[in-house]
């Protein structure tokens, strides 16, 4: 059942994300706080199935991957759809 406040931290920090960060319009609005609450969750399934469930390390870990991943995954997404609408705008002759 601790795996749920992993997954509630990943899911609150991504919302947090994709209030803050550039791109917020390119994206929906589901896929911060989704993407935080599976890397959090993998990350802590992961590590409890390398046997360290009892050490602090699982919360470490559960808690500074999502806060160094998602902010990337957010970035190169926001840059490639942002390279991707340009893109179409240009082959559809609308700029």
């Amino acid at each position: 059942m601790l795996i749920l406040l992993a997954f509630i931290f990943g899911a609150v920090y991504g919302a947090v994300l994709h209030f803050t960060m550039r791109g917020r319009a390119s994206r929906g609005v589901a896929v911060a706080p989704a993407l935080g609450a599976l890397v959090a969750g993998a990350v802590y399934s992961v590590l409890t199935w390398a046997g360290l469930a009892d050490t602090p390390w699982i919360w470490l870990g559960a808690l500074a991957v999502p806060v160094v991943v998602v902010p990337l995954v957010l970035g190169v997404l926001a840059t490639r759809r942002t390279a991707h609408d340009a893109r179409e705008r240009t082959r559809l002759r609308l700029t």
